[in-house]
């Protein structure tokens, strides 16, 4: 007997409401306690959706079993196998001259130099941390640097970005808060860094925020690890965490929509460890250069049945599974719990016959739990036996490959009117209340509360300030890696394809006032679901503008995840598009890398790029409660020179400061770079009538950057818009002449408005 009071219940409202209705209400309130095989057994018939298991039935010529279906129900599911999103996925270029390994592994392999390697994942954990964000947000971390080793690389950077619902709710203060410190805290605890983020305010993820990770390695590229299996009869070690009942069904849970009645109870949620993942991380590392590991794979979504079934139908071999041999949290766990439970903290690794001692031998001296639990075999079956009974018998190559893989029919939302995109607010009678406003506005404001939770986790090799529009991992005394995340969900709202287009350009932009261009990129892609056809155009759209920029930009798309059907149905909402992406460059400490603050006074200030009266999808406009009014944002033909033109001037020498301007156009940009040397600055000549326009447009590739002499940057930047629009000055103060009136601003009053995210949580919570 156990508590099963989420698993058959959510695969009943996840494939048919009407009868997951019928049946709740047959229960006694709030928990239940029943017989699994019984229990099971009466409700198999509404695990798996019609289609699917008539598929299966006519490829096995037999009814599966519990265990089988849910095997199937597990690796079938868009959280596995992208079932709906790889037609489009095939849109992305994945290949390119530093890309060893590319998607389809628990991480991409990028070459670094000679000698090292850069490994880099992304993933999301959204439903566990909405039900207990602390644990939730802390296993996604955990998850992903899994990831991260089994490629046989060390975990060094990690970037969370939070997607959450306005903090004028009690609820979502306790969500941020949490997600916070979850990540932080089991960052700090497995000694990786914290280096670069992104936090977005929207109601619409409200009852269904989103908690990404970017999670990037480093190693020598002659211990690079893969997850395709090598030889029948090579043994499996299964090392970690004893293996319990948490995060069962949790692949399928990832892969529908969320209500207070489908979400399973907050104890389900698998906890996470970061003491011994720390010791996971030491202890693979160890074994893979010592050379005892064939290959290697974390266990994530599907648990044990997930790592065990993809392992070997990547190298053409069958599995047998012994289940008996699995060490156990509870005696009592059936083999639908050994199998499909997503306990943390697990890895799986091929090991030859005569090192399967050796490797168990390395894993006492860490502390950490191993077993041998089955083996590879020449037959393509995958087989898994319990108490002398064979449980499951099943096709290998059907599980993974003989899912159906369809476009979904897709429909653009009706068109605005014309009135709607060229509405827009009265001119702001107070121009420097409304900047103020603005700064103050949540997705704009500092993220002082951020940092500090993530100062902790800094480690030496850290290069460079907090805050600032990518994170440096020093490598070696030449080189680093330059990381940056984010996406643009309002302009992907009304446009997804310029939205996807914009994200891409948004994160070079990033690498690029850091003298770096982008090596390689991961994505994340969060939508709503794929069965209707307008959240599946947005999906297909953002899609499409992620590859064309991506492509343009020589950027190879190394990763990712899909996370879709991120509706809930306890508020009646959908998640904003959220195409989130993290890109990784390499930068050079030839020369100093720019700062993103004003450093010091009498320095010329330019303007690269062009800015346009086009705010459609701006904070200004969200702020305004015209979020579905105004132009989307003009991307400029020659984007891909403007990028290039300010790394190489970044890297140069000839920077002192630079800023990419993004949200909050170059009102927010200047505020940002703000120190104990302000600016002075004349934005009359740009052309743009109405100072509101001017100060918040959000025109994609454009950057302001401080320079000693002009002439040097003006040659590199020959046929980009390059404008000297000020001077620095000392004393931290900010002044804008625009239009017909000059605003000045001290720091203290920026930094006063800009910490509003700060005293919206010293309100506090009582939510539990």
């Amino acid at each position: 007997m156990f508590d099963f009071s989420i698993s058959i219940s959510q695969f009943l409202f996840f494939h048919d409401p009407k009868s997951y209705i019928t049946e709740i209400l047959k229960l006694p309130k709030y928990r239940f306690r029943y017989d699994y095989s019984n229990r099971a057994k009466r409700l198999n018939e509404y695990m798996l959706p019609e289609k699917d298991l008539k598929l299966i039935v006519e490829k096995l010529g037999r009814q599966p079993n519990v265990l089988e279906q849910g095997i199937f129900l597990n690796l079938w599911s868009e959280h596995c196998s992208y079932r709906s999103s790889w037609p489009l996925l095939k849109n992305f270029k994945t290949t390119g001259e530093n890309v060893i390994i590319g998607p389809g592994d628990d991480a991409a392999v990028m070459k670094f130099d000679d000698e090292y390697i850069l490994s880099v994942a992304m993933e999301s954990h959204n439903r566990p941390s909405y039900i207990d964000p602390y644990s939730g947000a802390a296993t996604g971390v955990g998850g992903i640097v899994r990831d991260i080793i089994s490629m046989g690389t060390k975990p060094v950077a990690a970037l969370p970005l939070f997607y959450l619902g306005p903090l004028s709710s009690e609820k979502n203060r306790w969500l941020f808060d949490n997600v916070i410190t979850g990540t932080a805290d089991y960052a700090e605890t497995i000694q990786v860094a914290g280096v670069r983020g992104e936090t977005y305010f929207d109601e619409r993820y409200s009852g269904n925020p989103l908690v990404n990770v970017v999670c990037v390695g480093l190693g020598k590229k002659e211990n690079i690890m893969t997850s395709i299996s090598k030889t029948a009869g090579n043994r499996f070690v299964l090392f970690g965490s004893q293996t319990g009942r948490d995060g069962l069904g949790g692949a399928a849970f990832s892969s529908a929509g969320l209500s207070k009645d489908s979400a399973p109870p907050k104890k389900t949620i698998p906890a996470g460890n970061a003491e011994l993942e720390k010791r996971v991380i030491d202890a693979t590392i160890e074994i893979i250069e010592k050379g005892l590991v064939e290959s290697c794979r974390d266990l994530g979504a599907a648990g044990l049945a997930g790592a065990t079934v993809e392992l070997a139908e990547k190298g053409g071999f069958g599995f047998t599974v012994i289940a008996d041999d699995v060490p156990l949290f509870f005696d009592d766990l059936t083999i639908y719990e050994i199998m499909l439970s997503e306990t943390q903290e697990r890895m799986l690794a091929e090991v030859k016959p005569e090192n399967v001692e050796a490797v168990i031998e390395i894993m006492r001296k860490h502390n950490v739990l191993a077993a041998d639990v089955g083996y590879l075999t020449e037959e393509p079956i995958y087989r898994i036996t319990h108490k002398g009974k064979v449980e499951a018998e099943l096709p290998i190559s059907f599980i993974v490959s003989g899912v159906p893989k369809n476009e979904m029919p897709s429909k653009a939302p009706d068109a605005r009117s014309e009135a709607h995109v060229l509405k827009k607010p009265d001119l702001p009678s107070d121009m420097k209340a409304c900047v103020l406003n603005m700064l103050s506005s949540g997705n704009l404001a500092s993220r002082k509360i951020v940092w500090e939770k993530y100062a902790k986790t800094t480690r030496p090799n850290v290069y460079g300030e907090s805050g600032g529009d990518a994170g440096i991992i020093k490598v070696t005394d030449k080189k680093g890696i330059a990381m940056t995340c984010g996406c643009e969900p309002a302009v992907g709202l009304l446009d997804p394809y310029t939205g996807g287009v914009i994200t891409v350009i948004e994160n070079a932009m990033n690498l690029a006032v850091k003298g770096a261009l982008g090596h390689c990129l991961v994505d994340n892609l969060n939508f709503g679901s794929p069965s209707k056809p307008e959240q599946y155009w947005y999906l297909k759209q953002s899609i499409l503008g992620l590859s064309d920029a991506a492509k343009k930009l020589n950027i190879p798309v190394v990763g990712g995840n899909v996370s879709l059907s991120n509706e809930s149905i306890e508020f009646g909402t959908t998640i904003l598009p959220t195409p989130a992406i993290g890109v990784l460059g390499i930068v050079s400490f030839e020369n100093p890398i720019p700062s993103s603050f004003f450093k010091e006074a009498g320095e010329t200030i330019l303007l690269i790029g062009t800015t346009k009266a086009e705010l459609g999808g701006s904070e200004y406009y969200r702020v305004s409660n015209m979020e579905n009014a105004g132009v989307v944002p003009t991307v400029p033909e020659n984007y891909d020179k403007i990028v290039e033109a300010i790394s190489k001037a970044c890297a140069s020498g000839n920077v002192t400061t630079a800023h990419d301007i993004s949200r909050g156009g170059i009102a927010k940009a200047l505020a940002s770079m703000l120190a104990e040397v302000g600016a002075d600055v004349d934005l009359t000549a740009l052309g743009i009538d109405r100072a509101d326009e001017l100060l918040f447009s959000e025109s994609p590739a454009r950057a302001i950057l401080t320079v000693k002499s002009a002439d040097a940057v003006a040659e590199i930047m020959k046929g980009i818009p390059c404008a000297v629009i000020g001077k620095t000055i000392a004393g931290g103060s900010l002044k804008i002449k625009v239009a017909k009136e000059e605003l000045t601003f001290t720091k203290a009053e920026i930094d006063d408005v800009s910490a509003s995210v700060e005293k919206e949580m010293k309100i506090g919570y009582k939510y539990e």
